[in-house]
Order: structure tokens, then C-alpha cells, then sequence
């Protein structure tokens, strides 16, 4: 297997079978999986904050730092390896309250309400999620299987409902 990190504010997209994308140390940041079945491509994006519009400049030099630049760039970046967008399924892992006992910023809350608006909008389905909570969590896709594997307090597990076997709908 080929592992591809997915570091902090940074997008990658695999399309060969024996590839794995991965990303770690999810604490308020969001950690998102985009996957087409039937094509077997995939993405993954780790982003920190919501919105660019605080910080536009930085937004134009790293749209993945941010939800709302980030995800679009990540479907362009799946359907422009061969994906379809109708077939697009995601899990998304993260959204923690890190830091922040009394949820003054609540950064991870934000990064997940941001994420539901914007699949929304795309019409998107978010087929699966491990958000909230208080814990770190390192997330991997295989993109020859789909299947997307969670790990939690040293635990790990595969994330449910997985994707759709390949040659799916």
C-alpha cells in the first residue's frame, strides 16, 4: 500500500488502487472523504476554520486551510481525476471542542455546521461522520476497497456506513 498524507490545510486525491489516503491529528479541524464507487477515486481534505472570508488573502493562497474554499477545490479536484459528481459520497471526522472548555470560539462546531452547508448546497450526501466530542482522530481512506477507517483513542474501526462496493450505482 501506498500511504499519501493528508497534512493540515492540505487536499490530496488518489486514483490508484493500492493507495491510501490518510490525515491525523484531527482535533476542531474537519477531515473529509470524497469517494466515487464506481470509478474508485478519492479525496480527502483537512481544513481548520470555516470561513475566508477572515482572512481572504490567505484564503487565495491556500484555499484548503478553509471549508468554504477548500471543498469545492477538493470535488473540482476528484471530478477532474474521472469521478462523477452524482456518484460522490462523503464521511467527514474531526469537529472536536480541543482547547476550548467553554466553547468560547468553538471552532469545531463551526467547521461542521460549514461542511453541512456547503455539501448541501453542492448536493452532496454525507453518508457518514465522527465529529464532536473532545477526542483527536487520524482518518484513512484505501481507495481500492472505499472502505474508510476511523481511529479514536488508540482504537480503530472502520467508519459507518462505509462506501459502496466498487461497480455500485
Amino acid at each position: 500500500m501506498e500511504q499519501i498524507i493528508v497534512g493540515v490545510a492540505d487536499c490530496r486525491v488518489g486514483h490508484a488502487p493500492e493507495q491510501v489516503l490518510a490525515t491525523y491529528a484531527l482535533g476542531s479541524c474537519i477531515g473529509l472523504s470524497i469517494y466515487d464507487p464506481k470509478a474508485a477515486i478519492g479525496g480527502m481534505l483537512h481544513y481548520m476554520l470555516p470561513d475566508s472570508t477572515i482572512d481572504p488573502a490567505r484564503g487565495r493562497e491556500n484555499p484548503y486551510m478553509f471549508a468554504d474554499t477548500g471543498i469545492p477545490k477538493l470535488v473540482e479536484q476528484v471530478c477532474g481525476r474521472g469521478a462523477n459528481r452524482r456518484r460522490l459520497i462523503a464521511h467527514a471526522a474531526g469537529g472536536a471542542s480541543m482547547m476550548d472548555p467553554q466553547a468560547v470560539f468553538d471552532i469545531g462546531k463551526r467547521n461542521y455546521l460549514a461542511l453541512r452547508k456547503i455539501l448541501w448546497k453542492a448536493g452532496i450526501l454525507l453518508a457518514g461522520e465522527a465529529v464532536g466530542g473532545t477526542n483527536s482522530r487520524t482518518v484513512r481512506l484505501e481507495i481500492g476497497s472505499g472502505r474508510l477507517w476511523l481511529q479514536e483513542n488508540g482504537k480503530q474501526k472502520e467508519l459507518v456506513p462505509s462506501f459502496p462496493q466498487k461497480g455500485g450505482n
